[in-house]
């Protein structure tokens, strides 16, 4: 079992800061009060979803489980939906990708006994794939609005040659998805080699035998894997045609 981290023992975290305040002082790059603004929130908002999380798990699941996925598919989703400004409708499409991918994988959880409907399990896991899918969803995005930009002039002469806004775009989609889900990929290759995965550490921490914490690390990484591979197809196949008019002309999007 971990100790618990005393006040003071916490308040020393403070140096952890002071050494890139330091470095962007040095070098001018910039960053001291994002660096501040960024520590002092995170920490604010750890506290205060701890506190959150208490008076939810004391609450019958079926109540205190919904509520949580709904504020963490709503801020994943807004804070997705930024990268792809500009793009019509694109928080409903996110918002629904990342509903439907936490429907789908809690399904599974539960459906093979995987874990049980408790909001200290649910809450957690379901955590991690929503924070994730929200990332890949970003991604993709970001590199759809970048691919369309720096490959207008293929693509208009694609159009003008009698291909569909599917054919023409068939290559992009594929690069775009691709490249939301290499961190991905390649995370699962070092997987317990090159570092100990989140959740397996705090189990082990926690004082939970190592073979039990692979277990549940196992579900979640490959749920995360397939959650990012879902998230960054769907919201590819939605969005592309936006860059169309219905008559199948290309349209420029405005850069950020």
């Amino acid at each position: 079992m971990a100790p618990e981290i005393s006040n003071t023992s916490m308040l020393f975290l403070i140096v952890f800061v002071l050494i890139p305040l330091s470095l962007s002082y040095l070098y001018a790059l910039g960053l001291e009060k994002s660096i501040t603004w960024s520590s002092v929130r995170g920490v604010i908002q750890l506290f205060l979803i701890g506190y959150l999380l208490t008076f939810l798990f004391g609450l019958r699941p079926i109540v205190g489980i919904p509520i949580m996925l709904i504020v963490m598919i709503t801020v994943a989703g807004i804070h997705a939906a930024k990268k792809g400004k500009g793009i019509p409708s694109v928080l409903a499409v996110v918002l629904l990708i990342l509903c439907a991918v936490e429907a789908v994988v809690l399904t599974m959880w539960i459906g093979f006994d995987m874990i049980s409907f408790t909001a200290e399990q649910v809450i957690p896991m379901s955590g991690m794939i929503i924070g994730n899918s929200m990332v890949a969803i970003g991604l993709a995005l970001e590199r759809m609005k970048q691919e369309f930009r720096q490959n207008h002039d293929r693509l208009q002469a694609a159009l003008a040659l009698g291909a569909t806004p599917k054919e023409a775009s068939q290559l992009l989609i594929r690069k775009i998805v691709k490249a939301a889900m290499i961190p991905n990929v390649d995370g699962l290759k070092t997987i317990g080699l090159v570092q100990l995965p989140g959740m397996m550490t705090g189990l082990i921490l926690a004082g939970v035998s190592p073979h039990v914490a692979i277990r549940y690390q196992i579900v979640i990484s490959l749920s995360i894997f397939v959650a990012v591979s879902i998230s960054a197809m769907l919201v590819t196949v939605f969005t592309y045609r936006a860059f169309y008019t219905k008559q199948m002309q290309l349209i420029r999007m405005e850069t950020d």
